[in-house]
């Protein structure tokens, strides 16, 4: 019963079209004032300590870093170094975007900046080449989803505040899953452009590879620092954030200069905002978190699914449905830390791998990103094609069915997860 009033006031609030954050916010009051006797005390309590975690610091960080290399001329020399390594093949400068996406994604740790950061540079580029604008913003819109599975990643960030999951242990484990996506999306863009005869660029000489990789080595040099520092043991997740940042604004400041110190402030203040909008809603998804705890509510279903005879099998196709479908109406930060809470407890009693479970999530969140009517890449890719969101939605389809493929093998195959972070000794 408890379930059903505080399930029913959340969904009620959303459909007034009240941010999602402050949904939350209002669901917990009314429930703990309206429901129950718990103290105001430990409310207050639980809400400071909720967020006193040294994790959420990598939020800001990350931000804050994306938003310096978007600004800073780092998308558009990994766009050129991508097309002179396969701008010659079918598609070229589709299969180019694809690799930039996934090189981006793993500085950035934002799906939105990705599509930012190479759709605005790579769209008209594809465009004046002869590529119908479809072909471009499908690409884009689905690559860009990368920057939440190929690591750094925010919404891995924010499962593990929401799990106490080990941070370090779900980057690991984001490598390999995302360079498999890249590659199926490399392969769905490659064999729709050698069907449909779009152009090819000239071959790069060896010279131009190595002028084009020089240029954007500063930027590649980063993913070794976050990675590597993190496998080696020089810094924890969270500190990698922070050296990401700094390395980030040295880079776009006084080695590449594309972006002078009058523009740092602005770039503080976006991200700034960006940061307070997230901790706001980890805020409140905290404290919807504890009243669902207390209330015993995730520990009911999962003696329910398991009393009942609910497999693995069963119970992971039921949570990525559960998750496509709040796709539809929430976005990624949201989802996790609103269904994470309530699944998470039941995962583990059906022995699946909190680090496994993590990656699904972050694999139903990136094809959430991709269809409407909440899709935050449709809407980026909308602003830079000028298409709307009807027409985006068709121009996605075949790359949002590869997605959906590898969602299932992704969701059966733990290996493909795990492999790497038992191999590297972080779980």
């Amino acid at each position: 019963m408890n379930a059903l009033i505080i399930f029913g006031l959340l969904f009620g609030l959303m459909l007034t079209g009240m941010p999602i954050s402050i949904s939350l916010g209002l669901t917990v009051l009314t429930f703990l004032f309206g429901f129950t006797n718990t103290d105001v005390q430990t409310v207050a309590l639980k809400l400071f300590t909720g967020i006193e975690k040294f994790e959420i610091m990598a939020i800001p960080f990350f931000i804050l870093a994306g938003n310096f290399l978007t600004h800073g001329g780092v998308a558009r020399r990994m766009i050129n170094f991508a097309t002179s390594m396969v701008g010659h093949w079918h598609g070229g400068l589709g299969l180019a975007g694809v690799i930039a996406c996934a090189l981006f994604a793993a500085v950035s740790g934002s799906s939105p900046a990705t599509v930012v950061a190479i759709g605005s540079i790579l769209l008209p580029a594809m465009l004046k080449q002869g590529f119908p604008n479809r072909f471009g913003a499908g690409v884009i819109a689905t690559s860009g989803a990368l920057g939440i599975l190929i690591p750094p990643s925010i919404v891995m960030v924010m499962y593990s505040v929401a799990t106490n999951t080990s941070v370090g242990a779900l980057f690991m484990a984001g490598v390999v899953p995302g360079l498999m996506l890249a590659g199926f999306l490399a392969f769905t863009t490659w064999y729709r452009a050698r069907k449909f005869g779009y152009p090819r660029q000239p071959k790069a000489t060896v010279q131009e590879r190595i002028k084009a990789f020089r240029e954007s080595v500063w930027g590649l040099l980063l993913i070794i620092i976050v990675i590597g520092g993190i496998y080696a043991g020089l810094f924890t997740p969270t500190e990698a954030a922070a050296m990401s940042a700094v390395y980030a604004f040295i880079v776009a400041v006084f080695i590449y200069k594309d972006m002078g110190l009058k523009d740092v402030p602005k770039v503080l203040l976006s991200s700034a905002n960006m940061s307070a909008m997230l901790l706001y809603i980890i805020t409140n998804a905290v404290m919807f978190s504890f009243i669902m705890t207390d209330q015993k509510i995730p520990q009911t279903l999962a003696e329910i699914m398991i009393g009942s005879g609910l497999g693995p099998i069963t119970f992971l196709l039921m949570c990525n449905i559960v998750l496509l479908l709040a796709g539809n109406v929430m976005e990624p930060s949201s989802i996790v830390l609103i269904f994470a809470p309530i699944l998470f407890p039941i995962a583990m009693q059906l022995g699946i791998d909190p680090v496994h479970f993590g990656i699904l999530i972050v694999v139903n969140m990136e094809v959430g990103m991709c269809h409407p009517p909440v899709g935050l890449n449709l809407y980026v890719a909308s602003g830079i094609t000028k298409m709307g969101i009807t027409e985006l939605t068709i121009a996605v389809w075949p790359w949002l069915l590869t997605m959906l493929v590898f969602l299932v093998i992704v969701t059966y195959v733990p290996a493909i997860s795990l492999t790497l972070p038992k191999l590297l000794g972080v779980m």
